[in-house]
């Protein structure tokens, strides 16, 4: 009998993560499980950025959307069932009275390393805005 594909177990994401439309870049680089859900890559970019989910949010991947208000249930999908590649983009969207906009892009697809805690943040440059602050425009002014 052949053996499953190699694709069945577990990998790990490096995702990079841009706060859009603030200068000088806000950005964490991420790995993320294969096997975590749509719903765990949010709890995931709410601690990477220092928020605490009081606000309601979104995935657009592959045109489609993932959220809790009755579209695609981001509980239910597994980030390896996205079929993401290396270079592949997708957004996240925070807060929409503030409407933070993040850009998510696949840097690489690296093997499950054992020992090694994931989620975790790897790389980032700059402190998030704090939540609340009126989005990329007040935060700006802020500065």
């Amino acid at each position: 009998m052949p053996e499953p594909p190699a694709s069945c177990a577990p990998v790990v994401y490096q995702l990079r993560v841009v706060l859009r439309h603030i200068s000088p870049l806000i950005w964490r680089r991420l790995l993320v499980r294969s096997d975590s859900t749509v719903a765990d890559l949010h709890a995931i970019l709410q601690t990477a950025f220092g928020w605490s989910d009081e606000h309601l949010h979104r995935f657009v991947i592959q045109g489609r959307q993932y959220r809790d208000d009755g579209c695609i249930d981001p509980r239910r999908v597994r980030v390896a069932a996205l079929g993401l590649r290396v270079r592949e983009r997708f957004r996240y969207e925070y807060d929409f009275t503030d409407l933070w906009q993040h850009d998510l892009r696949v840097e690489k697809i690296l093997r499950l390393e054992p020992g090694q805690p994931n989620p975790r943040c790897v790389g980032g440059r700059r402190a998030a805005p704090p939540e609340d602050c009126g989005g990329p425009w007040a935060f700006l002014e802020l500065r």
